[in-house]
């Protein structure tokens, strides 16, 4: 991959900011996009201070998901393209197309800009929202070969927005790509050292257990996977002939009980973790909360159902291997302390 330009998209965000280092390590000339290229500097000396080497080789370009202007310039004589960009919709209200319309108009003005530049190959990131989402509970392990049922159990905005746009761009590879490739990452719940003092993701989890306002954990297992591996799948996916035309879903293991991350945070971080709840909170109790709160309803039908995940195909195809969840939940919280973003 050496002297390989790359354009990643959603340049300041937390999967995103992985991807930049690792290419960058890896000798790529890396363009990011941001909404407004007064974020450059910003994003610029999170890199630095995550270790970022060849600075020299990274550069910006100012786009947006429901924008035309400035893909063309952004794509502009670049081999491959990771497309990472995404809205997220974390609080469950409002309208749930502003978060499912630049999800899926974004993918695909990313990839007509791709084709018409002749990039060789897209990587887009979607989630594991596309595939496990809204199905009866089973006792079969979820693989590339689901997608999430869309008038199903528990389905939110997020799991619609990457669905629909991961289908999207199937549709656009199928009837206008014009040899344009595709490569579809889905992730798990992703966790791992935090760059500067944003907190993304299912990181929350990791910090609301350490500041103390969650007061207890529901009957919720998650499937984890750090997102220092999530970046690496993207690089083999770009980089790996045999993976054009294909989806990777990606995850360290077997689901954890929310209560297990808040043992493995009390038992390897001392003082830092005297906050950590111990408490479970009775599945009665959260389907009364989620009548009056949306945020409880999307795991309402999934208590105490522990979703089973083959990462078989990505080890297989790309040689990809996933370090273990424990070391992904500790490097989370170990970063977040290190950074003073724990609320004393």
């Amino acid at each position: 991959m050496i002297q390989q330009r790359v354009l990643v998209t959603g340049g300041s965000g937390f999967i995103a900011g992985h991807i930049i280092l690792q290419l960058l390590e890896q000798g790529c000339q890396v363009r990011a996009t941001v909404r407004s290229l007064k974020r450059e500097d910003s994003v610029r000396a999170i890199l630095r201070d995550a270790g970022m080497m060849n600075d020299e080789h990274l550069s910006f370009a100012a786009a947006e998901l429901m924008d035309d202007k400035g893909w063309p310039t952004a794509v502009a004589g670049c081999d491959f393209v990771i497309h990472v960009a995404s809205p997220v919709h974390t609080d469950n209200s409002g309208d749930e197309n502003d978060v499912i319309t630049p999800a899926r108009e974004g993918t695909v003005r990313v990839l007509r800009a791709a084709r018409d530049a002749g990039v060789k190959r897209v990587v887009l990131t979607s989630a594991f929202h596309a595939i496990s989402w809204g199905h009866q509970h089973r006792d079969r392990p979820f693989t590339e070969e689901d997608w999430s049922v869309l008038d199903g159990p528990g389905v939110d905005a997020y799991a619609k927005s990457k669905t629909l746009a991961e289908r999207d761009a199937w549709d656009f590879i199928t009837n206008e790509g014009n040899g344009l490739e595709l490569t579809t990452i889905c992730p798990v719940a992703v966790v791992g050292p935090v760059m500067g003092k944003d907190i993304s993701g299912t990181n929350h989890i990791v910090q609301r257990s350490l500041d103390g306002s969650m007061p207890g954990y529901p009957n919720v297992y998650i499937p984890f996977v750090d997102v220092r591996d999530v970046a690496a799948a993207h690089l083999l996916a770009m980089a790996t002939p045999t993976a054009a035309g294909q989806r990777f879903l990606i995850s360290a293991g077997a689901a954890m009980a929310m209560k297990q991350v808040g043992a493995l945070l009390k038992a390897h971080l001392g003082d830092a973790a005297k906050k950590v709840p111990t408490r479970s909170i009775p599945n009665a109790v959260v389907r009364l909360a989620a009548i009056f709160n949306k945020e409880f309803r999307p795991i309402v039908p999934d208590l105490g159902y522990a979703k089973k995940v083959s990462n078989a195909k990505a080890q297989r195809v790309l040689g990809w291997h996933p370090r273990d969840t424990d070391e992904a939940i500790l490097a989370a919280a170990t970063t977040m302390i290190q950074k003073d973003l724990i609320k004393k």
